[in-house]
């Protein structure tokens, strides 16, 4: 039996002792309207928005990474570069887990190479160039790359640390709340799966204690119900305010609207690797001798045929802006070389029958309801434009939980997606969705359409390894340039940050669009 075993067994004994109660006045609680339900709390299982934001209650990192996407200290105090493959890194004194037992570097030893080594690689995004990791001493680690990374604070911010203890567990202790153990803002009380997971305040939290003695997040993707639990005064705060009933909210007495700008790029992605696409027909249904969406003219047909600007206005009600590639201007990796594709359904026409299907052809188009700002709407509308230059569409949405293995295995021939750029640039969102799929170098984990650039990964990989950032501009830019300019992704737009509050709590919105409990203050 470990020292922390033990340690646990003496502190679970200590708690049947009687402790005085808080005073009732003290104990004042928060329940949050999540808009996507996490598919488990394994903080290492898959990285997704709506799992790493519930994973950051009960879990920290060694880096803080802040709303406005810059690192900031955690469970690391300090960091240095050692040399081009070394970092440093210093731990924080007196961290103790939630049940009592001492945070120390085997801990995050055990979380980062698990996190690197996890079958479902969710993380590989993250982890790829990570080496090694070994412990100095009890408060000092030692992170080994396979190159020179200049995005490792970045990507170490991603990665949550849970006990050593706890490094060989599987999902389910997690999710019953065995290994549901952190140094977090808030200790874990119960997980029901797609409907609610509740916490207690930390008192000893090094950064300090909540204002909120319990929390509740509540799964809610419907946004109907997500609004009427508002309008109720049941939440406190929801994410993804629904845009119809944004009038209903700012007319309310009690209710108020919060904005802000997220970093979620939105996308249509496609197969452009099999030689006959599993949902792509002829026009009369008969089966393709090949897949046209391999057809750089036909991605260019589909896109021209979209009318992004009315879906923003109408559909989103404003609530995003279009883009054209992973960033908006002034961010790195921005390219003025990415060719602006305009709305244009009588030139997509002329384009497909060039590319050899002026009959069109029959596509299943696959998206997620409630995960992103009016996914399935987005979807149908798409559908019915691609349906006006002969592309006979028909349109499946999934839950989240069963959407996003599949699109990201590449299980669809057309699906809609959407991707955090919380690093400001562009290697990031390339690694995951665009660069050659390839499980030991980590690269194209959430790659769905078998993209598979040799230019792109020779130009991602000097822009991985090189430090300078005078010189690591133009290749951020050509990632942009090469990806775009392919139409291996289509580009839809950038989502914005709207939510519902009660006028009794403040909150500044995020980047990535997390709506976390220990951010959320009480109303001055």
């Amino acid at each position: 039996m470990t020292a922390k075993v033990l340690q646990r067994a003496a502190i679970a004994l200590l708690g049947t002792i009687a402790i005085p109660a808080m005073a009732s006045a003290q104990e004042t609680p928060l329940t949050i309207g999540m808009s996507t339900t996490p598919t488990t709390l394994d903080p290492h299982e898959d990285s997704s928005a709506p799992n790493n934001a519930t994973s950051r209650h009960i879990w920290d990192s060694l880096i803080n990474l802040t709303g406005k996407s810059s690192n900031e200290p955690e469970l690391a105090t300090e960091w240095k570069a050692v040399d081009d493959t070394h970092w440093e890194f210093k731990l924080r004194e007196g961290v103790k887990f939630h049940d009592g037992s001492d945070f120390n570097a085997d801990d995050v030893v055990a979380s980062l190479l698990r996190a690197r080594d996890k079958p479902s690689q969710g993380f590989a995004s993250y982890t790829r160039n990570i080496t090694n990791v070994t412990a100095k001493d009890p408060l000092t680690i030692v992170i080994e790359t396979k190159v020179p990374d200049p995005l490792l604070l970045n990507s170490v911010s991603r990665i949550r640390i849970i006990s050593a203890d706890c490094k060989d567990a599987s999902v389910q202790d997690f999710d019953n709340g065995k290994c549901a153990i952190g140094t977090g803002a808030y200790s874990f009380v119960s997980y029901q799966p797609g409907s609610n997971l509740t916490v207690k305040r930390n008192d000893s939290y090094f950064a300090g204690p909540s204002h909120w003695s319990n929390v509740t997040l509540r799964f809610l993707p419907d946004d109907g119900a997500r609004l009427a639990s508002l309008l109720s005064n049941e939440i406190d705060i929801i994410e993804t305010l629904p845009a119809d009933g944004m009038e209903r909210v700012a007319s309310s007495g009690n209710l108020q609207i919060i904005n802000g700008q997220s970093s979620r790029f939105a996308y249509l992605g496609m197969d452009v690797s099999r030689d006959v696409a599993a949902f792509a027909t002829a026009a009369d249904g008969s089966p393709l001798d090949k897949n046209p969406l391999k057809d750089v003219r036909v991605r260019k047909a589909l896109l021209m045929s979209i009318n992004r600007d009315a879906i923003v206005e109408r559909i989103m009600q404003k609530n995003g802006t279009v883009a054209d590639q992973f960033v908006a201007e002034g961010y790195a990796g921005h390219s003025d070389k990415v060719e602006k594709v305009a709305y244009d359904p009588a030139a997509a026409k002329a384009l497909l029958a060039e590319a050899g299907y002026p009959e069109g052809f029959s596509l299943t188009l696959h998206g997620p309801a409630g995960r992103y700002v009016k996914d399935a709407e987005i979807l149908q509308a798409v559908g019915q434009m691609f349906t006006r230059i002969g592309i006979k569409s028909k349109v499946e949405v999934l839950p989240w939980a069963m959407y996003s293995d599949k699109y990201s295995s590449g299980d669809f021939s057309f699906f809609f997606g959407a991707w955090g750029v919380n690093t400001g640039e562009t290697t990031n969102p390339t690694v995951a969705l665009v660069a050659t799929r390839d499980e030991k170098k980590g690269t194209g984990r959430y790659n769905g359409g078998g993209i598979s650039d040799p230019k792109i990964d020779e130009v991602l990989a000097k822009a991985s390894s090189t430090l300078d950032e005078a010189e690591r501009k133009p290749l951020l830019e050509e990632l942009s340039t090469q990806t775009f300019n392919s139409l291996w992704l289509l580009p839809m737009h950038y989502e914005n940050v709207v939510l519902g509050a009660k006028k009794s709590v403040s909150y500044t919105p995020r980047g990535d669009k997390y709506t976390l409990a220990y951010e959320v203050q009480p109303a001055k």
